[in-house]
C-alpha cells in the first residue's frame, strides 16, 4: 500500500508568537512534552514496522517541532528506512541544522516558513543557505500580508534560484487583482492560495491514499474533517480507506486542497507534494509556472 500520512501530535508550544497564526499557542508543561514524545515514538515505531507499505509522512505540529530532540531524531531515523518515500516537517527553521548530517537527504525534506518580526532576517537566510549547502530539499514561504511584501521580495532575491518561494494568502484576506499580481510575481502558484477552493462533493485523495493521524492514533481523512476512520495502531482504519468526495463546502489550506483531484497540483508538485516543492523547481520555477491561471 502507498500511503501518505499527515501526523499531528499534542505538541502546541512554539518559540514564536505570530499574531496571525491560526494555531493555538501555549507553553507545554513537562508532562505535556513527555506525552508528545511518547506519542511520536509510538508513531515512529509503527511506521518503522510497516515494511510492506510505502509511506510518506508530513509532520504538521501545532507548535515548532524541530526545537525538540525527539522530532529531529524521528526525522533522521525515518529518512533512513527504505520503505519511507519521503519524510518532511513544517518548521520555522529556528533550530540548528547540524543534525541533518545524520539524515538521508534523498528522503528528508523541510517546509520552512519565514515570520518577519520573530527572527532576524539574516539569521533565517543563513539557515536556508546552510540547508542548500547540505543538499537538503526545502521550500521557503511567507504569509501574504502587505507589510511582508518587501521581506518576500528580499527573500526571492537572496535565496538560491532553485529554492521555491511560496506565498500563503492571509486568512480572511481579500486581494485585489493588483495586490494578487504583486504576490504572483514572487510565487506563480499564488493564485491557488488566493481563494478558497470549492470542494463539496468533489473527489479527494484524502481518506483513500492520504490520512491524518493524531497522537492517540485516531485516523481521519484529513485535518479538517472530524469524522473518524478508525485507529492506526489496531489497523481498523484500513478497511475504511476508499475513494470518497469531500464533505466540506470549501478547502482553503494547502495541505488540504493539494489533494483535491479537481486540481492539477499532484502534477505541479510531482515528487514534492509534502514539502511543497514544484516539479519545475530547478532554478526556473519562477518562469516555467508563470502561466498558472488565476482561480
Amino acid at each position: 500500500m502507498d500511503l501518505t500520512i499527515l501526523y499531528r501530535g499534542p505538541l502546541a508550544s512554539c518559540d514564536y508568537d505570530c499574531p496571525y497564526c491560526p494555531f493555538a499557542k501555549r507553553r507545554d508543561s513537562r508532562e505535556q512534552l513527555r506525552a508528545d514524545r511518547a506519542a511520536l515514538d509510538r508513531f515512529a515505531g509503527w511506521a518503522a514496522e510497516r515494511t510492506d507499505d510505502r509511506l510518506s509522512v508530513l509532520f504538521t505540529p501545532w507548535g515548532e517541532g524541530l526545537v525538540r530532540s525527539w522530532y529531529r531524531r524521528t526525522l533522521v531515523g525515518l529518512s533512513r528506512l527504505p520503505h519511507i518515500r519521503r519524510v518532511a516537517i513544517q518548521t520555522n527553521l529556528s533550530c540548528r541544522t547540524d543534525w541533518l548530517a545524520e539524515a538521508d537527504t534523498d528522503t528528508l525534506a523541510l517546509w520552512c516558513t519565514y515570520h518577519p518580526g520573530q527572527t532576524p532576517y539574516d539569521r533565517f537566510l543563513g539557515k536556508c543557505r546552510e540547508l542548500a549547502d547540505r543538499g537538503v530539499r526545502f521550500s521557503v514561504g511567507i504569509v501574504g500580508f502587505e507589510e511582508h511584501l518587501d521581506h518576500a521580495r528580499r527573500l526571492r532575491a537572496d535565496l538560491p534560484p532553485h529554492v521555491y518561494l511560496w506565498v500563503n494568502a492571509a486568512e480572511g484576506r481579500t486581494y485585489t487583482d493588483g495586490e494578487a499580481a504583486r504576490w504572483t510575481v514572487l510565487d506563480p502558484l499564488f493564485p491557488y492560495s488566493r481563494h478558497p477552493h470549492r470542494s463539496a462533493g468533489l473527489p479527494c485523495r484524502t481518506g483513500e491514499s492520504v490520512i491524518s493521524v493524531d497522537g492517540d492514533g485516531t485516523v481521519r481523512r484529513c485535518h479538517f474533517v472530524r469524522a473518524e476512520l478508525g485507529n492506526l495502531y489496531d489497523g481498523s482504519y484500513r478497511t475504511a480507506l476508499r475513494p470518497r468526495p469531500c464533505p466540506l463546502a470549501v478547502c482553503d489550506c494547502h495541505i488540504g486542497y493539494v489533494h483535491l483531484e479537481s486540481l492539477p497540483l499532484y502534477d505541479v508538485f510531482a515528487g514534492g507534494v509534502l514539502e511543497r516543492i514544484p516539479a519545475a523547481a530547478n532554478g526556473v520555477v519562477q518562469h516555467d509556472l508563470a502561466g498558472t491561471p488565476a482561480l
